[in-house]
């Protein structure tokens, strides 16, 4: 294993405890910028509820609605505007991680004055931002309990990461309920995300094996694969909802770095495709994931796939390491496209070849992209076509 330094210092209020969302927010003054997406939680109530308890403490609200699925930097930027203008003290997202993600970009913005994508493109750690407190509706990204943001950029077909701790949300509310109104769909791409957020750090166990990190990983996958199809079923099954709400921030709040290494392979292939195409998020990992694995399977790589199923999907033991790794992605592929309903191809979802190969070139940002496997330009692109 290798040394690591651990330091979260979100404030996580886990259940029905709204209650204490104003005494949060009055640490850092009286001006809210509230940040949430298309509308829904208007019709969840949440909405009213949240305004209701902001006006009855004497806030004063500015609002930023609309944002996008993959958030965009001309949102940030007009968020950062209104916080300049309203003098805004603290930026409260109510939403999912689009709504976090775009959050964290308004904040980042707001108090270095310049346009975002100038700052992502600068590449330097966020020191400095507004303070930001979340209201978690949706378990899917992490980004309510981590130092990180993806913001796209659709003028230039580029999706790319913020991060430093000043975006890092100081408190978080996660009440299961307010995730009970996720169609299906969302609700299964954002358990995907979850599981392969996990599978970041999971392959590389051969190069840094911490075994008590390990089946920490293996539980939480094993929570996803476990409680999403109950989910799906049964929308309001709050132990459902309260495994996967806490999974989501489990798997990227750096406790599951802790002596490993996290390299994100899958995530970054499948940023390009959302940059391009602007496809959910979850629902492109589904589709990369197990291509990735079988591209990368052989006699080095084969013990860690298989270990994946035994320890998450009950592939019996006892195979050799190859078999047993057919197995696991086997396994795997019917998890997403079986059991969550998810379409299995780029195909499937209108992405066509025309940008394979400029998809492939900026995932690995000019040099390669590494895992248990290091990849290159070229192997990414054959992976891209095993999806089509």
């Amino acid at each position: 294993m290798n040394d690591f330094i651990f330091h979260n210092p979100t404030k996580v209020y886990f259940g029905d405890q709204l209650g204490a969302l104003t005494s949060e927010l009055e640490q850092y003054g009286k001006n809210v910028l509230l940040v949430y997406g298309g509308g829904s939680i208007k019709k969840s109530g949440l909405y009213d509820t949240v305004t209701g308890m902001l006006s009855e403490s004497g806030f004063k609200t500015s609002e930023l609605s609309g944002v996008e699925p993959n958030p965009r930097h001309t949102t940030c930027n007009k968020g950062a505007e209104i916080c300049r203008n309203e003098k805004i003290d603290v930026i409260l997202a109510v939403g999912g991680g689009s709504t976090i993600d775009c959050s964290k970009g308004v904040a980042a913005a707001a108090a270095d004055g310049r346009d975002i994508w100038e700052i992502i493109k600068e590449g330097k750690t966020v020191e400095k931002a507004l303070p930001i407190v979340v209201i978690l509706t949706n378990a899917a990204t992490g980004s309510e309990m981590d130092m990180w943001a993806v913001i796209s950029n659709i003028e230039t077909n580029e999706k790319e990461s913020l991060g430093g701790m000043g975006i890092q949300p100081r408190a978080a509310f996660e009440n299961p309920v307010y995730t009970y109104s996720l169609p299906e769909y969302q609700t299964a791409c954002g358990a995907f995300d979850i599981f392969n957020h996990v599978i970041d750090n999971y392959y590389l166990a051969g190069d840094a094996t911490f075994d008590m990190i390990l089946n920490f990983q293996e539980n939480v996958m094993k929570t996803v694969v476990k409680f999403t199809p109950v989910a799906m079923k049964e929308p309001e099954n709050y132990e459902a909802r309260a495994n996967l709400m806490w999974a989501s921030s489990m798997a990227l709040n750096t406790v599951l770095d802790a002596g490993m290494v996290h390299d994100p392979a899958c995530h970054m292939m499948e940023h390009e495709v959302s940059a391009y195409y602007d496809i959910t998020h979850g629902h492109g990992l589904a589709i990369i994931t197990p291509r990735w694995l079988t591209y990368i399977l052989d006699e080095s790589t084969a013990p860690a796939i298989y270990r994946l199923g035994q320890k998450v999907f009950d592939v019996q033991d006892g195979m050799s390491a190859m078999d047993g790794a057919r197995k696991s992605i086997d396994a795997l592929s019917q998890f997403c496209f079986e059991t969550l309903g998810l379409k299995s191809t780029f195909t499937e979802l209108g992405i066509g070849r025309e940008h394979l190969e400029d998809m492939a070139k900026h995932s690995c940002h000019g040099g390669v992209l590494r895992g248990i496997k290091t990849l290159t330009p070229d192997d990414v692109q054959k992976i891209y076509e095993m999806c089509m």
